[in-house]
């Protein structure tokens, strides 16, 4: 057999548009790629490396983790870092119990099912989400992703699920009802969605009519979550407490992981055999995710991530003032979109030429979603980037 030589990124299935950019190592919030080239960070993963790269407390906690020789046990077996974890997450937000799983598509899933698990009446197995909603690219998440071009090519999907137009009352008085709904969910920020901030009083107004349906209020707090928008849940900004928060992205340091927090309500209509998985909350992922919580929580940490936050906005609305070409700019803590009059792309690849790294949400909308750990002047320095590219 012959066997001729090709690029290693070759054999990758080709699903996605990747940036001719080839990254070998991080630190602080620079990544350098193979020719050498730095480029300032305005992506984190995707809002996954929240404390940004090579941070001491991280290392460490790899280092401690691999010295154990346990990778995985699977949850056949308690282990106490998943546990640990675990615990700091009820002690600081609503929840009673945790599941952890592998990414923020599972994390829906999960809740999906924990949500149908729970539902009083018989009929109660709808899922409603959001127009301009992003919950996950897994056959029941997509069909509550308002995103036509992910979906259309692999309809049917999953019944069940239905999106609704929040502007529009008299839909969601039609939708979430105690005959046929399980649950609502819901972005605080919708992320994919082009970083729309759901305002709070419609919030109250979906934790009010879940309530009085009998049907449980999940908060997709996959991206906006973990200290993005200043505190630690996005929902303790909001006046709202809600049944089931989903997680994952920055949950583990860099590493998959995602989870599921449910109150006391929902945890006790599960018992053994509702749901499983063979890695969730490992060892060794649990490990650094827990490590990264203490840095999260530390007193000073998400003050500062607010103040940034408040100065970012600040900043990015002067721009807009400065620029025709910037319709609205939006967003809360360190998680912010600028709208433009035309596409976004053109932009990002500009940006990316002169050592920016940003991305898009939606086809008009630059998304920015530096690490939380970044400076003030690295901020300040990332906006004059991104201007000089408009």
């Amino acid at each position: 057999m012959t066997i001729t030589a090709r690029p290693p990124a070759d054999a990758l299935l080709p699903v996605y548009r990747r940036f001719p950019v080839c990254i070998v190592s991080g630190d602080g919030c620079e990544l350098t790629a193979d020719d050498g080239t730095r480029y300032l960070d305005f992506v984190a993963g995707i809002s996954v490396n929240l404390l940004g790269y090579n941070h001491p407390v991280l290392r460490r906690a790899l280092e401690r983790a691999a010295e154990t020789g346990v990778l995985h046990t699977s949850n056949l077996y308690r282990t106490l870092p998943g546990e640990e974890l675990a615990a700091e997450l009820v002690e600081r937000s609503f929840a009673s119990h945790v599941f952890f799983c592998n990414s923020g598509a599972e994390a829906n899933e999960g809740a999906f099912k924990f949500a149908r698990r729970a539902a009083t009446g018989p009929e109660q197995r709808e899922i409603v989400a959001l127009k301009g909603s992003f919950h996950g690219r897994t056959f029941a998440t997509l069909a509550a992703t308002d995103r036509p071009p992910y979906r259309d090519p692999f309809v049917p999907l999953v019944p069940g699920i239905r999106i609704v137009d929040p502007e529009n009352q008299a839909e969601l008085e039609h939708a979430i009802t105690c005959q046929r709904t399980a649950a609502v969910i819901v972005e605080p920020v919708q992320g994919e969605g082009g970083i729309n901030v759901i305002e709070d009083s419609l919030l109250q107004d979906l934790r009010e009519m879940t309530t009085e349906a009998g049907a449980a209020l999940i908060f997709d707090e996959i991206q906006c979550g973990l200290g993005r928008t200043g505190t630690l849940f996005a929902y303790e900004q909001t006046g709202v407490v809600p049944d089931v928060v989903t997680l994952a992205k920055g949950l583990g340091g860099g590493l998959p992981m995602g989870a599921v927090l449910v109150n006391q309500a929902i945890a006790a209509s599960l018992q053994p055999g509702d749901h499983a998985t063979t890695f969730g909350g490992g060892p060794f992922v649990a490990s650094v995710a827990l490590a990264q919580l203490g840095v999260l929580t530390e007193p000073a940490f998400l003050p500062e991530v607010r103040e940034k936050g408040e100065w970012l906005g600040a900043r990015l609305a002067a721009l807009a003032a400065r620029h025709d070409a910037v319709v609205a700019v939006r967003g809360r803590g360190l998680m912010w979109g600028i709208e433009l009059a035309d596409a976004a792309q053109p932009v990002v690849e500009r940006a990316l030429e002169r050592g920016l790294l940003v991305i898009t949400a939606g086809p008009k909308v630059i998304r920015l979603l530096p690490p939380l750990t970044i400076s003030r002047e690295d901020l300040a320095r990332g906006v004059d980037l991104l201007e000089s590219c408009l």
